[in-house]
């Protein structure tokens, strides 16, 4: 792989970012230089994505250094953040599992030989034919709502081992991707909690899991370790109450990453240790262990190993600029959907100053179709390539064909340097597979 190269951080300056701010700034870096992203342009028209394998494997390897000393710590890799089978296969080689929310999520990591008990099921509003699918594998199904379980028996059966989702209410404060606890539409209250394990095991279930998951893109590592200290004090209360003791604890996923230069990266060190000590306090010194302890992380993982390649189609100078691309939101969607912030690098411009002003915008017929608002950068000219970081979770994933805007390739960047194109663009065919066109022959005759 190349080495990486350092990316100047002006992209960042602004009237709202303090000089203290402006020193503790991150170097922002691309897994490759100039002159090869111009060869791999040249074979892949853009826009499109690329996703850095090193970069991945060497983050999920991290991950699973900081829990060594966890108790039979697990990761399941959230495909909902990045659903293609080369990334699975990846972290599947990592020792990582697929937690899954849909049916194609369950074929997609059946289809790279995550099966079993690798596979953490959990979804919401859930048809029938999922759990069906889901049993099938023999998947962890993790309910959502205590009427599943009635349902889950009728349609599939419940399995011997069941996991159910704990909203912890106003226990727990959430933030702005998912929103309050008490207000969202995810998991079982506490006391439906204790009437779910009690149903579940009359209709046969003897192995019993916890989860929760109440933030998404969070920074904090002590929101984490506090979670797990929720569910742990709650596996005491389960033990205590019901004679359960809980085969493992999911505390979900939700760590974020630093989208901005002058952002930290969470530390998993700080976490697990925290986690560690919580463990001891609550697990061990109840008599409950050992207890495994699961997360399913998943923008933590890619997200950060993930750029949007995008070339500049026009420069429009009205009562502010623009820098019009050929990707827009339905590329990538979340500065419009969160207000969210993406580092972009308009490459072979690192070392110039940024010293122009600019909404960065796509085709979309809609005003919010901006990759950036007010972003300082070099002057920016026609034929530029504009690399947009930190998209590698959360972006292809969230595409959509209004407009009739057809989605991007996906391309990986392999240890060796190879590229492989690892989804092909859509093309108008595939936007048009699902309509009857024999049928409008004959409407109307």
């Amino acid at each position: 792989m190349a080495a990486e190269r350092a990316i100047a951080a002006c992209a960042v300056r602004s009237t709202s970012v303090t000089v203290a701010q402006e020193l503790s700034v991150r170097t922002m870096t691309l897994p490759f230089t100039r002159a090869q992203l111009e060869e791999i342009v040249a074979k892949y028209p853009t826009p499109f994505y690329i996703y850095d394998e090193r970069g991945i494997k060497e983050n999920a390897q991290r991950l699973k250094g900081a829990f060594r000393n966890v108790y039979a710590f697990k990761e399941y890799f959230a495909v909902k953040a990045l659903p293609n089978p080369f990334i699975l296969r990846v972290l599947k080689d990592e020792g990582f599992g697929a937690d899954c929310s849909s049916l194609p999520e369950l074929l997609l990591a059946e289809e790279v030989g995550i099966v079993g008990e690798e596979i953490m099921f959990t979804s919401n509003d859930t048809p029938a034919e999922e759990f069906v699918k889901a049993r099938e594998l023999g998947a962890i199904i993790n309910l959502d709502d205590i009427s599943h379980i009635p349902f889950l028996q009728k349609f599939a059966g419940v399995p011997e081992l069941i996991c159910f989702r704990y909203n912890p209410g106003p226990l727990k404060q959430g933030n702005t991707i998912i929103g309050k606890p008490e207000e969202a539409k995810y998991g079982f209250t506490r006391q439906q909690l204790f009437e779910g394990y009690k149903m579940a095991r009359e209709l046969g279930a003897r192995r019993f899991g916890l989860h929760t998951m109440v933030a998404s893109n969070e920074l904090d590592y002590r929101y984490f370790v506090e979670t797990a200290a929720i569910l742990f004090d709650l596996a005491v209360d389960i033990q205590r109450e019901l004679g359960i003791r809980l085969e493992f604890i999911n505390i979900g996923g939700g760590i974020g990453i630093p989208y901005r230069p002058e952002q930290e990266e969470v530390s998993y060190e700080k976490i697990a240790a925290g986690i560690a000590a919580a463990y001891e306090s609550k697990i061990v010194q109840n008599g409950l262990a050992p207890i495994k302890l699961f997360m399913e992380c998943g923008r933590a993982i890619t997200g950060p190993h993930g750029f949007l390649v995008s070339r500049v189609r026009h420069v429009k100078h009205t009562y502010k600029d623009y820098v019009g691309l050929d990707a827009c939101m339905a590329n990538l969607m979340r500065p419009a959907m969160y207000g969210a912030y993406h580092h972009i690098t308009v490459l072979g411009k690192e070392g110039r100053p940024c010293d122009h002003q600019y909404d960065v915008t796509g085709s979309l017929c809609e005003n919010n179709d901006k990759f950036a608002i007010d972003r300082m950068l070099p002057e920016v000219e026609v034929g530029d390539l504009l690399v947009i970081h930190e998209s590698g979770a959360h972006g292809h994933a969230m595409g959509f064909q209004y407009n009739g805007k057809l989605r991007s390739a996906e391309l990986l960047l392999r240890e060796n340097g190879e590229v492989l194109k690892i989804r092909r663009p859509e093309t108008p065919a595939d936007y048009f597979a699902t309509l009857d066109f024999e049928a409008l022959s004959q409407f109307g005759d």
